[in-house]
């Protein structure tokens, strides 16, 4: 029998692996611009690779790869009438590689891009329904819980909740942290709060700020609720001057989000890092966002004290031909490696 998300945090940490959408667009699969997962449906077999190298780097959650897939943004690339089918291969996908080890199946469902806080109501209804469709069918293919995350309004956040409260699943239920509160002002700590009142068994932060500056947040949030709290940084060198990976500016000045961030991103020791950074403060959900991959993942697994599959082939430099055990040999033949 699949031990539930609660369950498992009631045991202790619980590891999650997201990036999805950089990743694939990585690989080819997908445009950066929309960032529509049409892959689900052009090339299933990448994202089904892409959720079997998670799991083997340690992941204990699949999530569906249907983050941007509602109906505002599969409109803006015509293919609305794919909606239903992109959604319900995706969670196959992801149930099918949570089956091959001991994981679970998060639905998953984002900001809309239509919530307007000047009219909350109206813009609440389209919301809601865009919601209900997603999580409906996150039910129907067995989703353990529901994660809905990226939300950069507490209002918006709300109704995602309701509707999977409407559906009787433990919900995530995250902000993505474009600056220092919600987009309808309320302050990270507060906004967690109200989920937790309204029964959210999880609260807390993804995407957008990398571990140096979503940390001091994470602090903040985890003494203001009694609930779980996740954290789930983009794995990129943001700073004080640079909150977000929004706001990072190449040497010449020109914005690298989205398609230019390579400089930036951080390595696996410094993800490792964080996630003992992350328990130390209390985080009982960690895991990772946008730009994401599985040696990142694989290191915070590690950092955690677990050995996932891919630890076999984990980094042992000692049997490196210059870097490794035969100093003697390595000074005398590679003079341009000393120190």
């Amino acid at each position: 029998m699949t031990i539930g998300i609660l369950e498992r945090l009631k045991r202790g940490i619980v590891l999650g692996a997201e990036g999805y959408l950089f990743e694939l667009e990585r690989r080819g699969y997908l445009q950066a611009g929309p960032f529509v997962p049409e892959v689900v449906l052009d090339a299933p077999e990448a994202v089904r690779e892409l959720h079997r190298e998670f799991l083997r780097a340690g992941a204990e959650v699949m999530v569906a790869f249907t983050y941007y897939a509602h109906r505002t943004k599969m409109r803006t690339i015509g293919r609305e009438a794919d909606l239903e089918r992109l959604n319900r291969e995706a969670l196959r996908l992801a149930k099918e590689v949570a089956a091959e080890g001991d994981a679970l199946l998060a639905g998953n469902i984002c900001n809309t891009w239509e919530y307007d806080p000047d009219n909350p109501e109206k813009s609440g209804d389209v919301v809601r329904e865009m919601y209900r469709e997603q999580v409906r069918w996150a039910v129907e293919a067995g989703a353990d819980f529901i994660i809905s995350e990226t939300n950069a309004y507490l209002g918006e956040a709300l109704i995602g909740l309701e509707v999977i409260k409407e559906f009787k699943l433990p919900a995530m239920v995250t902000f993505g942290c474009t600056q220092d509160t919600t987009l309808d002002n309320y302050t990270f700590p507060d906004a967690c709060k109200t989920l937790e009142k309204h029964g959210s068994e999880i609260v807390g932060l993804n995407c957008s700020r990398g571990p140096e500056t979503l940390l001091p947040l994470l602090a903040e949030v985890r003494p203001a609720v009694s609930c779980y709290v996740a954290a789930q940084p983009v794995p990129y060198h943001t700073d004080r001057d640079h909150p977000t990976f929004q706001s990072l500016r190449d040497g010449s000045g020109q914005r690298a989000f989205p398609d230019a961030l390579d400089p930036f991103l951080c390595t696996r020791y410094d993800m490792a890092e964080f996630a003992r950074t992350a328990k130390q403060i209390g985080a009982n959900y960690i895991g990772i966002c946008c730009g994401g991959a599985p040696h990142h993942v694989r290191s915070m697994a590690e950092a955690l004290d677990r050995k996932p599959p891919a630890s076999r082939y984990s980094p042992d430099m000692s049997l490196h031909p210059i870097l490794g055990n035969n100093v003697a040999e390595r000074n005398k033949r590679y003079t341009n490696w000393r120190d």
